[in-house]
């Protein structure tokens, strides 16, 4: 008889490695709000690792859109279902965050030169702090090669279209929080009510 892919998952969960064993790999960032560019590196990332633990930073000093709970439920809710993955939040170093996951990589994704002198100088930090913890650069794919979650958040606070950037559930919550419809929204409801009017 044919397994459901549940039975299948549940099976491969009972065989799972122990920790010690698994090649596990934490993905950092602020995610403000997580974006289809994060989850592409995500999706990548789980084809190489056991498990990917998505760290969602607190980084209060950015003065973030999102509280730190709300990134952290947001971003569960975008990698639910999603094998081999796990969100949890961090306030620490980000080599200590990696030791208590048992990680024995970092990932980072490389949008442009111009993060290369960044990302190189924390990359060698966490080196030097963690010497058995990689850091591993992975270069986004082409059609997410320009976005970043600043850029997503400036589109939302002008209205407009996100649902090529971000999962719908970000989507929601960007609107709610700065009450705004995106433009192609308003056009339609403007010529809603003008149908009614005619």
């Amino acid at each position: 008889m044919k397994q459901t892919k549940s039975e299948l998952r549940n099976q491969k969960s009972e065989y799972r490695k122990p920790d010690a064993e698994r090649r596990i790999a934490v993905y950092p960032g602020s995610f403000d709000p997580i974006t289809l560019g994060h989850l592409d590196v995500v999706k990548r990332a789980v084809h190489l690792f056991d498990k990917v633990v998505v760290g969602v930073a607190s980084r209060q000093e950015k003065h973030p859109l999102f509280s730190w709970s709300e990134r952290i439920r947001l971003a569960r809710e975008v990698v639910k279902g999603m094998d081999g993955v796990t969100v949890q939040g961090f306030d620490s170093l980000l080599v200590e965050f990696a030791q208590r996951e048992r990680a024995q990589a970092i990932i980072r994704g490389m949008r442009a030169v111009m993060d290369f002198d960044y990302e190189f100088q924390m990359a060698l930090t966490n080196r030097k702090l963690a010497p058995s913890v990689e850091t591993i650069f992975f270069v986004p794919s082409e059609r997410y090669f320009y976005l970043s979650s600043s850029l997503v958040r400036e589109l939302a606070a002008k209205g407009g279209e996100l649902g090529c950037f971000v999962p719908e559930p970000v989507v929601r919550a960007l609107r709610k929080k700065l009450g705004r419809e995106t433009t192609a929204s308003q056009n339609a409801k403007a010529k809603s009510q003008k149908a009614k009017r005619g």
